[in-house]
């Protein structure tokens, strides 16, 4: 089968272009993979966090693909639907998480549709944005409805999805697994040393953006030392104003059980930080699914997640972990201290390690496989 993609790769950042390179690696394997990567992804100043572009990770996750479009530049698009139309692929695949890319995910879709007999999926990874605005849901439906098929993550997005398009073709399957990060065998052992931890370590891992509810992760902090002696990770780089969280950090005394790492994580100290946690906490106000939880499961670590979106349906409450409501620091506080004091380490880490084969890769090519067949 002959498939192309529209979607990031490295260079650029981030959970989109990871999913995007193991999605190509994994399908290259049994069919023709062509990927259509991005020259520019966003103008500089709607990027707030900083560099787009990789320019620090030593181990490189990459793929074979070709940077041609460019997210303002509308001669791309016709270059890359040049492409399309000359390669003649069964499928014809799209990553869509931002109504940004309503202009050139239209443009490339209809052209698609009207001059080819390429069957078109987008791979749907936020229907609508975290931070949304009213006209999200017009420009959703605009790009979306040129599609031939769909796949989402999440409960929510399927509902998203159906109530925007409800005769749309929409299957749904869990985000499988990042395990890609494992590059040290000894991470175990040295991780927490490294990183100058010696006691209980809690991480909050990725971006800072204020629907992730860091600042009710912060406050729930004083009452997990009342009972467990623990430091609090913050790997991540900050999208809105760092300096609000540090004097949340300050007013409630907890400095010296807060460690903050402000910078984009590099592939090779993934490992470090996920290693050196001994849970992961997803403290969400909203969300559809998560990169983050499957990052965590690609270590077999255990998730204290919000019971928001589609989170749920990958945190399993009381085997892989546990689920609490939103914005409510001391179900969250009690949720951490209960991982602790009731040993909860040990059977969820086994529980984590009986879900791989669901979350597995081969699982997520098996249902392009059929869609593309049935389509």
């Amino acid at each position: 089968m002959k498939i192309n993609i529209i979607g990031p790769t490295y260079p650029h950042r981030g959970g989109i272009s990871h999913y995007n390179t193991l999605l190509c690696n994994h399908l290259s394997k049994n069919h023709d993979v062509h990927l259509i990567s991005f020259k520019r992804l966003y103008p500089a100043f709607l990027y707030p966090g900083g560099n787009q572009k990789d320019d620090v990770s030593k181990n490189l996750i990459k793929t074979d693909s070709e940077a041609i479009v460019d997210s303002i530049n509308p001669l791309t698009w016709l270059k890359a639907f040049a492409k399309i139309s000359k390669e003649k692929p069964d499928m014809l695949i799209f990553h869509w998480w931002t109504p940004f890319f309503t202009p050139v995910f239209y443009s490339i879709a209809k052209l698609t549709r009207i001059f080819t007999k390429t069957k078109i999926l987008f791979i749907c990874h936020n229907v609508l944005p975290h931070e949304g605005r009213n006209i999200d849901n017009l420009l959703t439906k605009l790009v979306l409805k040129r599609g031939s098929s769909f796949i989402v993550h999440s409960s929510e997005d399927y509902k998203n999805l159906k109530k925007i398009l409800p005769s749309a073709n929409v299957k749904q399957t869990v985000h499988p697994t990042y395990d890609i990060f494992n590059f040290e065998d000894h991470y175990d052992k040295t991780s927490k040393k490294m990183l100058g931890i010696n006691n209980k370590s809690i991480l909050f891992f990725g971006a800072i953006r204020e629907y992730k509810g860091l600042k009710y992760l912060i406050e729930a902090m004083p009452i997990v030392l009342q009972h467990i002696d623990a430091t609090l990770i913050i790997a991540g780089q900050f999208w809105e104003d760092k300096s609000i969280y540090v004097k949340q950090i300050k007013e409630y005394g907890i400095e010296d059980n807060v460690n903050i790492v402000d910078e984009y994580i590099p592939n090779e100290k993934v490992g470090v930080y996920m290693t050196a946690a001994d849970i992961v906490v997803l403290p969400y106000l909203s969300a559809t699914q998560s990169g983050i939880i499957q990052i965590a499961y690609g270590f077999n670590k255990p998730v204290i997640s919000t019971n928001v979106g589609g989170l749920p349906d990958v945190v399993k409450d009381g085997e892989t972990g546990f689920l609490v409501d939103s914005a409510n620091p001391e179900a969250l506080a009690h949720a951490i201290v209960s991982y602790f004091n009731e040993g909860c380490e040990e059977v969820f880490v086994e529980n984590i390690k009986k879900e791989n084969e669901r979350f597995s890769w081969d699982v997520m090519v098996g249902l392009v496989e059929e869609i593309t067949n049935v389509c």
